[in-house]
């Protein structure tokens, strides 16, 4: 059984048990998390794939982590012209647990 879930702008193909980072959810680590954007929902036979969303399907995530993910270097530069510009950048992200996929 597994669903396709739209959360943060991107789109992720989750299956019950399984951890992964999404962008950052508003809540503190243990607390429970709903996704309502499901857009696909296989439970192994039947597919239902939503025009845009699935009715009445949802996936419920615990959020395991709150952090922040490893520093991107952005580095601009101009041959000659003396122009040179560094700067880093951290995203934030959530961790979190799926624990139950419903339709």
């Amino acid at each position: 059984m597994y669903a396709v879930v739209a959360t943060g702008g991107k789109q992720y193909r989750v299956e019950e048990g399984e951890t992964l980072k999404v962008e950052k959810l508003p809540g503190e680590v243990g607390e429970e998390v709903v996704l309502s954007d499901v857009l696909l929902y296989s439970d192994g036979e039947n597919v239902s794939i939503g025009q845009p969303k699935v009715e009445g399907a949802s996936v419920k995530a615990e959020i395991v982590e709150q952090g922040r993910l490893k520093k991107v270097i952005i580095f601009k530069y101009k041959r000659r012209k003396r122009y040179r510009k560094k700067q880093g950048h951290k995203q934030h992200f959530t961790a979190i647990k799926i624990k139950q996929i419903e339709a």
